[in-house]
């Protein structure tokens, strides 16, 4: 029989397709500012002693991480003539951009720990704000269409503004920093203008999406029920887990290159090359896998590119250092063309997941929670790479001053055959994921008959 939806099914505009997909734009800017500048900004501009700048930065993440399953849980229960998530979009929005000028406004403070104090209570904001957007953003998804292929379309349009807002963050810093008279002067406006990057980007969304009605039953459990729940449905896990391995072996492919061009390659300015030509594949190749995944399914694509993505970086640590940096750089070009999928699919997928516990427990919907521990298992996998990054080069013996043979063995295995663990792991755990065309349609008919 033909399933009753939540909404009919029509064909998305242009103007929700590139609304929705333009606020991932400053998202993943943020990320990108954040994680290669920040640190450098916090010791060597404003002048933070190094042990207190990485402190800051765990108190930030580790707060951020908290805030997410919070916002979450709370946009769940949120109704206003404005929608569930957009009002959390817009107030986060605004917050970000004055946030943004502030945390990269210079100051001199009469003490360490005053300018410690400080910047953490800035960061800690910044990332308050920046969950207010990011995690209702990412519940909308499942909210715009229950459709099994627009869903996938629509994450093509949020990665492919991701990507770009990647190679804004990544390419504009230093420029606008040097562009002014004075350092200081500089990094504030880089800031104020990447905040209103941010902003105008979010509010695109915010007005150009509508959000439907919900007339479902209220969702009433518990803040700790609600997520133990969610966390034992063996659907969620078959996507979670591997979506979390991938993003750790990635991220230790990510903060390892450098080190790989700089003391394999001897050539740090390549790393740059490199980054660009993994980042522009991935870019290039959205739409490419979007139409596979139209005649294979979303699943099937994501093994197959996290298994391009495992054979690439293999290849690029165990050959690199015998066939050079160009090979080097192709590698990292075809590596992209898999790493493409992780743009896509994992997006495309949790609103499918959600659609399966509004009619598994018909107790409401529940975005905000599933994507709330989406963003959380990510982070975790990002903090856990880093710490291992660490962890793994200290073990070789890594000194900048003096990087011997050990140290050398050491960044091959974090360039490959160590992410390449977490790729396989999350490979073999994601084949147990059920949910395909066929199944999706399964889940609708079911619901029209309760």
């Amino acid at each position: 029989m033909t399933a009753t939806r939540r909404h009919p099914i029509k064909a998305i505009t242009l103007r929700t397709k590139l609304g929705f997909g333009i606020g991932d734009l400053g998202g993943n800017l943020f990320f990108t500012i954040i994680g290669f500048y920040l640190l450098y900004y916090f010791t060597d501009v404003v002048g933070l002693l190094p042990a207190l700048a990485g402190t800051a930065l765990m108190i930030g993440k580790i707060w951020d991480a908290v805030t997410d399953p919070v916002t979450g849980y709370l946009s769940d229960r949120t109704r206003t003539r404005f929608g569930r998530r957009r009002p959390y979009m817009f107030v986060g929005a605004i917050i970000s951009f004055f946030c943004m000028g502030l945390l990269f406004t210079p100051v001199e403070l009469s003490s360490q720990g005053l300018l410690f104090v400080y910047l953490t209570f800035l960061y800690c904001l910044l990332n308050t704000a920046y969950t207010l957007v990011n995690i209702p953003y990412a519940a909308l998804l499942p909210e715009l269409t229950d459709d099994y292929y627009q869903r996938t379309i629509l994450t093509g349009y949020r990665m492919s503004f991701a990507v770009v807002g990647t190679f804004v963050g990544a390419a504009l810093v230093m420029p606008i920093v040097s562009a002014f008279p004075t350092e200081n002067l500089g990094w504030s406006m880089m800031g104020t203008f990447m905040g209103a990057v941010m902003l105008f980007s979010t509010l695109a969304t915010v007005f150009a999406i509508t959000e439907p009605a919900h007339p479902e039953k209220e969702v009433q459990e518990g803040f700790f029920s609600t997520f133990a729940e969610v966390l034992k449905e063996k659907v969620f896990l078959t996507a979670l887990l591997p979506w979390t391995f991938f993003i750790t072996g990635t991220s230790m492919v990510q903060g390892s290159l450098v080190y790989y061009f700089t003391y394999i390659f001897g050539n740090e300015g390549l790393f740059q090359l490199a980054l660009v030509a993994l980042l522009s594949f991935s870019l290039l190749c959205i739409p490419i896998w979007v139409r596979i995944s139209h005649r294979i399914g979303k699943k099937r694509c994501y093994m197959i590119g996290m298994g391009i993505m495992s054979m690439g970086v293999l290849l690029f640590s165990l050959l690199g250092q015998r066939l050079g940096p160009v090979f080097g750089v192709i590698i990292m070009a075809v590596s992209g063309i898999g790493l493409s999928t992780h743009y896509v699919m994992p997006h495309a997928i949790l609103p499918d997941i959600v659609e399966y516990d509004v009619t598994l427990h018909a107790k409401g919907r529940r975005e905000g929670v599933f994507s709330s521990l989406w963003t959380f298992s990510s982070k975790l996998g990002q903090a856990f790479a880093l710490a291992l990054n660490g962890w793994i080069l200290a073990l070789f013996g890594y000194q900048s001053e003096a990087v011997g043979s050990m140290a050398k063995t050491g960044i091959m295995l974090l360039c490959g055959p160590l992410p390449l663990i977490w790729y396989v792991l999350g490979i073999i755990i994601l084949k147990h994921y059920p949910i395909d065309q066929a199944f999706y349609q399964r889940i609708l008919s079911q619901r029209s008959e309760q």
